[in-house]
């Protein structure tokens, strides 16, 4: 029993687990919105958009994440404008801005002959080292997705299923799709630390993806995809403290394994209701 409960004796741990937990909610949360709409690529999209805000926040001696959230933020918003007013697809949108921005995050690194910033934990996340401060920080940009989730719930719902019908009823569509773009960069710049720039597109996706597999209803999905980040956010971490690998990919590995569980699930449901 002393060896299971090894990892929760240590402060850093106790504090990555919590951090853990609500990173994991946090996403899949969102992921729910991510998945109806149709926006997988727009998670990986702003993280990497954000490597452009923490190489100017290294230049410029400030806190990297506030420069993350607030070139997240503009991405974000980029690319909800570019979209409607340019009338040009949501995916060929992302891919511009986003790579538009990365390459200039590295174009300002490649200028500066020495730096001491550390790259890896960016880019593959170091929830290890989320501090009582980085956990305050995550509380606080939760609450507020939370809030607003909550605040904008019926108009987000109605909107993704049927904007059209959505707009016509009187609900500002296009509003409601900057304040989504908004809280999605919130919640990206959450979870950097924890997975990292390369890896928090699955996070968003994959629990959602999973509870999408076994269930139409939106506020069942959102529940279960809920509870699925929560799990392989906590399980992936538990799991990388005795296999000694990396925390953020382990996560991500946990959560791939539960969506071909959860489709392996929706075809056995399939096969006992056609023998029914």
């Amino acid at each position: 029993m002393e060896s299971l409960l090894a990892p929760f004796q240590y402060d850093f741990m106790q504090r990555a687990f919590v951090a853990a937990l609500l990173v994991g909610v946090l996403c899949s949360t969102m992921g729910t919105y991510v998945i109806l709409r149709k926006l997988a690529f727009i998670g990986d999209g702003i993280a990497h958009a954000s490597f452009a805000g923490i190489v100017i926040a290294y230049l410029r001696g400030i806190d990297y994440y506030f420069g993350a959230a607030v070139v997240a933020v503009i991405t974000a918003l980029g690319i909800g404008f570019v979209h409607r007013r340019g009338k040009i697809s949501l995916d060929t949108t992302i891919g511009v801005l986003f790579t538009g921005a990365f390459a200039l995050g590295i174009f300002l690194m490649s200028r500066q002959r020495n730096y001491a910033i550390d790259l890896e934990s960016f880019l593959f996340g170091d929830i290890l080292s989320v501090g009582r401060r980085d956990l305050l920080m995550i509380v606080a940009l939760g609450l507020v997705v939370a809030l607003l989730t909550v605040v904008l719930y019926r108009g987000l719902l109605y909107t993704s299923f049927d904007p059209i019908v959505a707009q016509a009823s009187g609900i500002d569509a296009g509003a409601l799709e900057y304040g989504l773009l908004v809280m999605l960069a919130f919640t990206i710049i959450i979870s950097l630390q924890a997975v990292g720039i390369v890896l928090v597109a699955a996070l968003l996706v994959t629990p959602a993806a999973a509870a999408y597999q076994l269930t139409t209803r939106f506020a069942r999905m959102m529940a279960l995809s809920a509870f699925f980040g929560a799990l392989c956010a906590v399980g992936g971490l538990y799991l990388s403290y005795y296999l000694r690998s990396s925390s953020g990919a382990t996560i991500v590995l946990v959560a791939t394994v539960l969506f071909f569980a959860a489709i392996g699930v929706k075809q056995l449901k399939r096969r006992l209701a056609r023998r029914a």
